[in-house]
């Protein structure tokens, strides 16, 4: 009775693999909504992670070596690939809307979200993971590698209330590790050859978390609202004298953003003040404590001179990390 239908999906297979694909992608949409709405199911990331690396440094056996009992290794290889894809989409999905958010459209750090996005879409795509990530070892550790960090990178902050630096350096360190497990191993790669892949992606991680951090956005934090103006009230903080364009008589600007964080994140922020694209004034760095429901308000002034054609301020963490752009022109 199940040879017709066991015939069927031998005769179809890569053609239900993607239709499947097609529905992985709808379900990861919806767990997009949820990214964007609660932030605590990130703890669920944990096993998914662990489940993920196992499972990984197994597939790669069974790849390159099939050994006897090929049928059942197949179908024992098939479902690890599944459970792996499934668990990268959860976990992709979820963070994309964070960092989106965090994200500032234009800037080095935009990138960042693309290749995110970009390795979600590609855990959906069953036979293209298959046969091109998961069969050969180092794009599967260099793909669980990226994707470890991105989780890691974000969970730290939101979870333990870790300052983004710290977040990134711990982030890499496992990233680092992840990558050394599951690529090396000694029948198919010399200690020598490994050591020199390894060290490679040391070099890599280390340019990325200490030198490219303005390719990172500081997710969870966000920028909310900011105004520019001719004056500041205090008590709470607002502008006075709104500007939506550079005033033709030369004098102060001031700006006023509100940074968005969650409960208990702590780090520090500061304007980064631009005058037709040139630095001219950065003011010291403030601290911030999330969980404020109007947001922390942060403001600051400069005098950008009467030949100025555009203004712009870039609201940074200490760490160098982009939070979000203002400008006049």
């Amino acid at each position: 009775m199940l040879r017709p239908i066991r015939t069927f999906v031998q005769r179809h297979e890569r053609t239900l693999w993607w239709l499947h694909s097609a529905w992985a992608l709808a379900f990861g949409i919806g767990i997009i909504w949820v990214g964007a709405r609660r932030f605590d199911y990130l703890r669920l990331a944990i096993f998914h992670i662990a489940f993920i690396w196992l499972a990984s440094r197994a597939v790669h056996h069974l790849v390159e070596d099939p050994g006897p009992g090929s049928v059942w290794r197949r179908r024992l290889l098939v479902a690890l690939n599944y459970f792996n894809r499934n668990f990268y989409q959860q976990i992709l999905f979820f963070i994309l809307p964070i960092y989106y958010i965090s994200a500032t459209v234009g800037s080095a750090n935009f990138i960042f979200v693309v290749v995110v996005a970009a390795s979600a879409v590609l855990s959906t795509l069953d036979v293209v993971y298959d046969e091109q990530v998961a069969s050969r070892r180092i794009l599967g550790a260099l793909f669980f590698a990226f994707n470890l960090f991105a989780t890691i990178n974000l969970m730290l902050p939101i979870l333990w209330a870790t300052g983004h630096v710290t977040a990134m350096r711990v982030s890499a360190a496992l990233a680092l590790f992840a990558f050394a497990t599951i690529y090396h191993e000694r029948r198919h790669h010399s200690l020598r050859e490994s050591l020199i892949t390894i060290a490679v992606a040391a070099v890599l991680l280390v340019a990325l978390v200490e030198r490219g951090r303005g390719f990172i956005p500081p997710a969870p934090l966000r920028l909310g609202v900011s105004a520019f103006g001719t004056g500041v009230r205090a008590e709470p903080p607002q502008i006075t004298g709104a500007l939506s364009a550079l005033p033709e008589k030369p004098g102060r600007l001031y700006l006023l953003t509100r940074i968005v964080a969650p409960v208990g994140l702590q780090d520090a922020v500061r304007h980064r003040w631009f005058r037709d694209g040139v630095l001219f004034y950065e003011s010291p760095a403030y601290p911030v404590r999330g969980g404020r429901e109007a947001g922390y308000r942060l403001w600051t002034y400069a005098t950008p001179g009467p030949a100025a054609a555009r203004v712009h301020v870039d609201v940074v963490t200490a760490g160098g990390q982009l939070i979000g752009r203002a400008s006049l022109r």
